[in-house]
């Protein structure tokens, strides 16, 4: 964890100026540093880019480096398959967060002396705030959302500003100018941000872990770690989860001051349910905060979320403050979100869940086997096995799309298989879509009154999006187009 402030900031940014600097990747978070870092005076920039999936995402990332190399934000750039040959040229390389450290381009640029580093890196490096982290392979997106609107709600007239970037918001390197040290930062952390990071947050949470983004990571071993250094390298504060095994055993390797928080049993530090009743405890002493029924959005998972965030900002956040932002807070948007509702029936996108697992956890949350569920996309090299039962329990009829849809079928026929034999009923209809629109548009056609149509994919989506947003967002859109059509 670093103590530096934007002093240090302005005399790493001032020390560029003289220095060949490499932007490997221009997506979210890399475009704002390179606008940032130009605008600072530092032109020796070379931006490059695999140029994308396709030749029409490749001919989108080679107009939008002619542009910026025509207004002479950046001096040179590189697209295509071998974009990162000549980054060894460069001083410093900022890689994106979906490049590996160890890409043989980025291997031979460090053992040829360049810096390897990243936008996230150098703000956590050099943010003069406090700032809160959050990980995991599920619920960081929330927790991170509940944080912030837990410190927002207990500054309303302090003058203290909430900053939210990292996996969500705004990169926030470029607005490094503009916090002060008495904000608040709070980032939500990949394992793609966090994989080789040799920082560690102030407060450090890792709401928890089980297998993900095994196709970028060389194992869970290597996931594992990278999740761990979020806190490895000196956070005061370090908040785990009691119930999930991997985060359990992190316990040991924690140097700060710990707290856990879980839905089973009361930790001596930090926050548990019990009965229903939503409790902090310091030292071993609990007090009642609230009932479960106060927080609006459903599921354990989100008791979970909520619990992990009231251990994130401990005392600094009152009971009351608490007690509004579970009672008022909707849910984040594609997570299990109610977009739409006509003739008696509800359209849920939870385009976020991106694993079986998430998946799994969604189907908790609803009651009866009344859902119609689209399902499918990129495989991230994970079994199925555990969203059988679910669907069992809760999919009338699963549509599915994309690559991991024969993976998704044998992993419920599996399990309806096994049902049979034990002389239990279960009856599943699949469907296999000729594409998303397809699979969206069959699951409005067969939905009646009382059914669900959920979007909850299981699965990554970038077998035809740039993301999870763009793939909810298409869904919404087919979904209002259908109401709407309805209503005329």
């Amino acid at each position: 964890m670093s103590n530096n402030n934007f002093s240090g900031a302005a005399a790493f940014i001032e020390s560029l100026k003289d220095k060949k600097v490499f932007v490997a990747g221009i997506g979210i978070s890399n475009m704002p540093l390179i606008h940032f870092l130009s605008e600072k005076g530092v032109k020796n920039i070379t931006a490059a880019d695999s140029g994308g999936r396709n030749p029409a995402a490749r001919e989108a990332v080679l107009a939008k480096m002619q542009k910026l190399a025509g207004d002479g934000i950046i001096k040179d750039f590189v697209v295509g398959e071998n974009y990162l040959d000549e980054a060894y040229k460069a001083d410093y390389i900022f890689k994106s967060p979906g490049i590996r450290f160890d890409h043989p381009g980025l291997v031979k640029a460090v053992e040829n002396g360049s810096v390897l580093t990243s936008e996230m890196e150098e703000f956590i490096r050099y943010c003069p705030a406090k700032i809160y982290g959050i990980t995991g392979s599920d619920g960081k997106t929330t927790t991170t959302t509940l944080v912030k609107l837990l410190l927002e709600k207990a500054n309303e007239s302090t003058g203290v500003k909430v900053y939210v970037g990292g996996n969500i918001g705004e990169p926030l390197f470029s607005k490094i100018e503009q916090i002060r040290p008495q904000d608040l930062v709070v980032l939500e952390l990949s394992s793609f941000q966090l994989l080789n990071m040799p920082l560690s947050t102030a407060t450090a949470v890792v709401t928890n872990v089980s297998p993900n983004h095994l196709d970028m990571h060389k194992g869970m071993d290597e996931y594992i770690a990278a999740k761990q250094n979020i806190f490895l390298h000196g956070s005061k504060v370090t908040v785990l989860n009691e119930d999930n095994a991997i985060t359990h055993g992190m316990k040991t390797l924690v140097k700060g001051e710990l707290r856990t928080f879980s839905r089973k049993i009361k930790p001596e530090n930090g926050a548990f349910m019990r009965r229903g009743k939503i409790y902090r405890v310091e030292n071993g002493a609990e007090h009642f905060i609230m009932d479960r029924e106060t927080i609006r959005i459903p599921g354990n998972h989100n008791v979970e979320n909520y619990l992990a965030a009231i251990c994130a900002v401990g005392p600094a956040v009152s009971d009351d403050d608490i007690r509004y932002v579970a009672s008022t807070f909707n849910g984040v948007e594609h997570r299990i979100e109610l977009c739409a509702e006509k003739d008696g029936v509800r359209y849920f996108n939870s385009s976020i869940d991106s694993s079986p697992k998430r998946t799994a956890v969604t189907l908790r949350v609803f009651r009866g086997k009344n859902i119609i569920m689209i399902a499918g996309g990129k495989d991230k090299n994970l079994r199925y096995d555990c969203i059988g039962a679910q669907v069992c329990d809760k999919v009338k009829t699963l549509i599915l799309t994309g690559p991991t849809s024969a993976k998704i079928r044998t992993a419920v026929e599996k399990r309806i298989a096994a049902r049979r034999a034990a002389g239990k009923d279960c009856d599943v209809e699949i469907i296999d879509a000729t594409g998303f629109e397809n699979a969206v548009e069959t699951a409005i056609s067969k939905a009646k009154s009382g059914d669900i149509v959920l979007l909850s994919p299981a699965s990554t989506s970038f077998d035809r999006f740039a993301n999870f947003e763009e793939r909810g967002n298409l869904f919404k859109k087919i979904v209002r187009d259908a109401v709407n059509r309805l209503d005329n």
